[in-house]
C-alpha cells in the first residue's frame, strides 16, 4: 500500500480543510467530501493514456479511468499530488502538470462505494513509457482523443 496516501483530506464546499480521515474507510456507502484530484496524459500524437483499475482496488476495481487519479495530502498542491501518483502508479518522472479545471466536483456510487470530491482535473504530456505498478494498474492503454470523446459520448457508463 502507499503509505503517504492513507488518509483522505476531509473538506468543505469552499474547500476549507474539516480533518483527515483514513481513506480505505471513508470510501463507503456515506463518503463524506475530500480532497481528489485527477490527470489526463497525452503523448505526442495526441493520444490519451487511460488505466485499467486494478483487480486489488476499493473503488472502482477493473474500471477503465482516465491516466491518474488520487488525493492530495495535507498541505500539499494538486500538481505535486499528480506528480506523487504519476511516479508511483505509472513510473514516470513528470514536471509539466498543468491545472485545466480547478473547481471540477462530483458525487457518484458504483457497487455500495461513494466518491464524493472536490476534484481538479489537470494535464501532463509524456512519450516515455510508462511502467504500471500492479498494485495500482492491472492495463494500460493510449487511446486517441477523439476516439476515446466519441467512446464517452456513445457509452456513457462504460
Amino acid at each position: 500500500m502507499d503509505n503517504d496516501s492513507d488518509y483522505v483530506v476531509l473538506v468543505d464546499r469552499q474547500n476549507n480543510v474539516l480533518g483527515t480521515s483514513p481513506k480505505l474507510a471513508t470510501h463507503n456507502s456515506n463518503t463524506p467530501l475530500h480532497r481528489g484530484f485527477s490527470l489526463f496524459l497525452f503523448n505526442s500524437k495526441g493520444e490519451l493514456l487511460l488505466q485499467q483499475r486494478s483487480h486489488k482496488k476499493k473503488t472502482w476495481p477493473l474500471i477503465w479511468s482516465n491516466s491518474v487519479c488520487g488525493h492530495p495530502m495535507l498541505n500539499e498542491s494538486n500538481e505535486n499530488a499528480a506528480k506523487r501518483r504519476l511516479d508511483y502508479e505509472l513510473g514516470l518522472k513528470i514536471n509539466n502538470v498543468k491545472m485545466i479545471l480547478p473547481d471540477f466536483s462530483y458525487k457518484t456510487e458504483l457497487n455500495g462505494i461513494v466518491e464524493n470530491e472536490l476534484c481538479p482535473v489537470m494535464v501532463a504530456f509524456t512519450d516515455e513509457k510508462p511502467k504500471p505498478n500492479n498494485n495500482e494498474v492491472e492495463d494500460i492503454k493510449w487511446i486517441n482523443w477523439q476516439e476515446f470523446v466519441t467512446d464517452v459520448k456513445n457509452n456513457p457508463g462504460k
